[in-house]
């Protein structure tokens, strides 16, 4: 929620700031600038800091009962200037409470809690929501730390969200331990509460993560297998390690292996050992049931660095058996092209759940026959990597800064596996038509935080940015864009950008002033709808006038037919609207007299395309 400013206040301030040609801002985010934690020129300001987590978690989980149990000693860094007399703690878990009929039974409950190895008071009848703040005795000075010992346990959900209950021996953990949350520079404790819809902001820390399971289970998880050697059998250790080499799938674990009970180590229980640092949470899946497939590709050709590729799920899922494959090439191409930044983490695996969602270093991914459209959400989540994993947005507050940046990057790898019309047909129906051609009256600007959009919520976060960014690479051209989006993320990875450090870096990349540009797409209540408005002859040339209903800065084609039967097409960049926003006149050479004149955008889907043509068509003429 916007501090000390109500939501229609606060859409007022920005729709007359956007009338202004300038960006405007809520009074927190000014004062992070005032406070020189943030910089005009895009980059952290000279004062920016963020805390610090270094966890340590051992959970058990013994498949059936759905029963997860851990234990945790978080040491968590106040890096900040101001000293915390409180930690406001993360219980992401407890969204279940809500829906529970018993809310004691959905939550987390903490069974021992310590501080500085001093039993400190937890009540679980009022830790049933997602935020819980703990006193701290001694409050925490700037520069100093505090230690948590933390032991828990919860019920895993049976429902098909994004973590739980795959079935009776598939288990998916996520969001599954306490944890501090984040303290930052322009609104303090992050205590938005979370309610299932929208996703989350998290620290980067370092985690060393223990998971318990009987013999034959298998354990997928983010960050790096310490302990291959004392977890599996020989044979399936010598395979994982082959496939950290190899372009080819390596089948680590088939169905008859399984079978065979030839895969883990026959101990009664083995403890299986990640470790990830400088991420921003830890994902689990577990079975004792699913194939395990492997490779490795290339993310890094100056370096040679490789990234382990793998995937879990049932022998039956046909398009699972093509995940890593999917995985290889996706990795290789974001790496290389869009956004053109070498996958910064180890490993990527994708595992068969009901998600089709996102975790650091790992996607839980639902199965579909169609195998054009598991590679299309499989591309998506493994876009999420950049956006918020290598940068760590609030996706809470400000869901546009990563589910825009992954429809974008679904729609270019697409054009590459399926080509530009399949891709852009795609791309219009799952991601915009519904919304260009809905009802545009109570619009809302992109810029509004996410938690407060009554109207359009899914369409601010995907579509709509996904647009302006595809706006912004064809205004500046891809070299210029690439440049501008490298600064940006140069600047703000492993750490937490918000969209005026975007925009600030956006500018300072590509020495360019784009806030008019900015203004239009992120904070008016705009769609894209033009139309051509007249046709007028001026000597040797044609005069076209555009108008601009929807408001968007929009790029178009304008088709030509001449009466001597020449076609031509001339392309206008966003560009077109930076001098008037509402009216644009292209002008074409008089080759003869011209006999039409058609309007298309694209992916930009017109609201209303029966006045692209001229001459008006009758039953369009009364738009």
């Amino acid at each position: 929620m916007i501090k000390s400013i109500t939501l229609s206040a606060f859409l007022c301030f920005i729709l007359l700031g956007a009338t202004a040609q300038t960006l405007p801002m809520p009074p927190e985010i000014a004062k992070a600038y005032a406070n020189g934690t943030r910089s005009m020129n895009g980059k952290p300001g000279k004062n920016y800091w963020q805390n610090h987590g270094r966890y340590n978690i051992s959970v058990t989980v013994n498949p059936p009962v759905n029963t997860v149990k851990g234990v945790e000693q978080i040491s968590y860094k106040n890096n900040s200037p101001k000293t915390l007399d409180s930690l406001n703690m993360k219980l992401i878990m407890n969204v279940h409470s809500a829906r529970s009929a018993s809310a004691s039974s959905a939550a987390i409950q903490v069974d021992e809690f310590e501080i500085n190895g001093a039993k400190a008071a937890w009540d679980n009848a009022k830790a049933t929501t997602t935020n819980y703040m703990v006193a701290l005795v001694k409050p925490l000075a700037p520069h100093d730390s505090v230690k948590l010992n933390i032991k828990w346990h919860y019920e895993l959900s049976k429902g098909r969200g994004r973590e739980g209950v795959i079935d009776s021996t598939s288990f998916y953990l996520a969001y599954f331990y306490p944890r501090v949350a984040v303290y930052d520079d322009y609104k303090g404790w992050d205590v938005q509460p979370h309610t299932g819809g929208l996703e989350f902001y998290n620290d980067f820390n370092d985690y060393t993560l223990n998971v318990t399971v009987p013999k034959n289970f298998i354990v997928w998880a983010t960050g790096t297998l310490q302990n291959a050697d004392k977890v599996l059998q020989p044979a399936a250790a010598k395979r994982l390690e082959a496939s950290m080499t190899s372009d080819s799938t390596v089948h680590i674990a088939t169905a008859n292996d399984l079978a065979a009970k030839n895969i883990t180590a026959q101990n009664p229980t083995n403890t299986w050992t990640w470790t990830a640092n400088n991420v921003s949470d830890m994902a689990v899946g577990i079975s004792d049931h699913y194939d395990w497939d492997a490779a490795s590709v290339i993310v890094d050709k100056a370096t040679h660095r490789r990234t382990s590729v793998q995937a879990a799920f049932p022998d039956a899922s046909e398009d699972f058996h093509h995940s890593v494959q999917f995985s290889r090439f996706a990795l290789d191409w974001f790496s290389n092209n869009w956004p053109g930044v070498p996958y910064p983490f180890p490993k990527m695996t994708a595992y068969q759940g009901f998600a089709d969602m996102e975790y650091p270093m790992m996607v839980n991914d639902s199965h579909t026959k169609d195998l054009g459209f598991a590679e299309m959400v499989q591309d998506h989540e493994i876009a999420h990597t950049y956006f918020p994993f290598y940068m760590g947005i609030n996706e809470s507050r400000y869901a546009f800064m990563d589910e825009g940046w992954a429809t974008t990057y679904e729609l270019l790898i697409g054009t590459v596996e399926k080509g530009k019309k399949a891709a852009d047909d795609f791309y219009k129906q799952f991601r915009i038509n519904r919304w260009t051609h809905g009802p545009h009256a109570k619009e809302m600007p992109i810029i509004t935080p996410s938690n407060e959009v009554t109207f359009g919520g899914g369409n601010n976060a995907y579509g709509k940015p996904s647009l302006s960014y595809l706006a912004l690479k064809d205004m500046l051209g891809d070299a210029l864009f690439k440049k501008a989006l490298h600064n940006y993320m140069d600047n703000w990875h492993g750490k937490h950008p918000i969209p005026w450090d975007y925009f600030n870096s956006m500018n300072s990349g590509s020495g360019k002033n784009l806030n008019w540009f900015f203004n239009n797409w992120f904070f008016t209540p705009s769609y894209v709808d033009l139309a051509i408005e007249k046709v007028e002859k001026s000597g040797g040339d044609y005069k076209i006038a555009i108008k601009n209903i929807g408001g968007f800065a929009s790029p178009f084609d304008l088709t030509v037919t001449y009466s001597n039967g020449t076609v031509s097409t001339v392309h206008q960049k966003p560009s077109v609207w930076k001098q008037d926003q509402k009216n644009a006149t292209v002008t074409v050479k008089a080759l003869s007299d011209i006999k039409s004149v058609s309007l298309d955008g694209g992916v930009f889907v017109d609201a209303n395309d029966k006045d692209n043509i001229w001459p008006a068509e009758p039953a369009a003429s009364g738009k």
